[in-house]
């Protein structure tokens, strides 16, 4: 049966060309959306999972790390108390106005201020440079950050005492770490806590975003979460990692419109590639009802020609796959290189494409069997 399905294929080149480039163009267009919504939560995460505690404190409204209402520290060092918690501590998170050093353009920039006595945040470059933090305006910048903001590796190695213009306040670059750019934030850096409120010169230092509750080795997360719930004020809630990454992710899928612009672009290229093979199969039938007409009058069932043209669709589902995926791997690379996006081809990735694409033209298939069910071998050769 397989070779009746590729002879069908093969017999006209051209409408087999337009269909694998269809096919192709369908899978790209998945492919980019489907990299795009996992570049925007893998972005939108990564401060989150970069949190070196096992629980959180934070405002009850959070809803999203850049946009987040403050509560006062008081409430995060009374903690300390509670049986199970080691330590705890602040993080300050802002958003400021970078100065460009090479030509003195300004961007706005995401900020942390961290205390550089505890290990707040799990990024090794961070915990290599946290006794440079203990100095008065000393910050480290994110080198994943977007080009807009200078060229400040570069510019570090050239002059290791370089300094930058953070809300008109003169900072010296100390160090690296790597976090990466983001949707809401193009770049991002760290400083000590003092040197936070220097930047923000209007800022409550008793306000804080975040607090780190860092626990005892081999403490129950979850019986000293319900503890620490018992002891905070309503305006506040204490949260897992995974419960403060989640939420924001909710947010990003369900409070935007930008989870669901992806999903539907989704929806659309698999819409798209089902039109198209549609189109082919059903011209395929039309051209050769005489053939199929001959095959029912012999005996063969709707249920035999349903197979051939699921076959044929299979074939046309991988051969307009594979350039699907070649074109989608180097958009990927173009895309991360040109906007330090973290958006890469998986193979988890790759196989669920590969799924929807049999399934998008399997499903074609079956819906351009109608034409031939009608049709009546007699009436053909009449």
């Amino acid at each position: 049966m397989l070779p009746i399905a590729w002879l069908q294929l093969t017999r006209e080149k051209t409408r087999l060309m337009t269909a694998i480039a269809g096919i192709a163009f369908a899978d790209v267009l998945m492919f980019v959306q489907v990299g795009f919504q996992s570049a925007l939560y893998a972005s939108a995460l990564g401060p989150h999972n970069s949190i070196n505690g096992e629980l959180v404190l934070v405002n009850s409204t959070y809803q999203t790390i850049f946009s987040m209402k403050g509560f006062s520290r008081r409430q995060l060092y009374r903690l300390r108390a509670i049986e199970g918690v080691e330590n705890v501590s602040p993080i300050y998170i802002g958003s400021a106005d970078w100065k460009n050093p090479e030509n003195g353009t300004s961007r706005v920039i995401l900020g942390f201020g961290i205390d550089p006595v505890q290990p707040t945040l799990n990024l090794p470059e961070v915990q290599e440079n946290l006794d440079r933090l203990t100095e008065i305006d000393r910050v480290l910048f994110d080198r994943a950050s977007r080009p807009e903001y200078g060229a400040i590796e570069t510019l570090f190695q050239e002059n290791p005492h370089l300094e930058v213009e953070v809300n008109e306040t003169r900072l010296r670059v100390v160090g690296f770490f790597t976090l990466g750019a983001s949707f809401s934030a193009e770049g991002n850096f760290i400083c000590s806590d003092l040197t936070f409120l220097r930047i923000f010169k209007n800022r409550d230092p008793e306000q804080i975003e975040v607090g780190v509750i860092h626990l005892e080795p081999g403490e129950n997360i979850d019986s000293v979460k319900q503890e620490i719930e018992k002891f905070i004020t309503s305006d506040t809630k204490v949260l897992t990692r995974e419960e403060f990454a989640n939420i924001e992710r909710d947010y990003w899928a369900n409070s935007t419109g930008i989870g669901f612009i992806f999903s539907l672009g989704v929806f659309v290229g698999f819409l798209v590639g089902l039109v198209i093979v549609y189109q082919i199969l059903y011209s395929d039938v039309s051209d050769h009802l005489p053939e199929y007409a001959t095959l029912k009058a012999m005996g063969y069932r709707d249920s035999y020609l349903l197979k051939v043209l699921i076959q044929e669709a299979i074939i046309l589902a991988i051969l307009g796959y594979l350039p699907g995926l070649g074109v989608s791997w180097w958009l990927y690379e173009l895309t991360r290189s040109s906007t330090f996006l973290p958006i890469y081809m998986t193979v988890s990735r790759a196989a669920y494409l590969l799924i929807i694409t049999i399934l998008m033209c399997s499903i074609s298939g079956s819906i351009a069997i109608r034409k031939l069910r009608d049709a009546d071998p007699a009436d053909v050769f009449n």
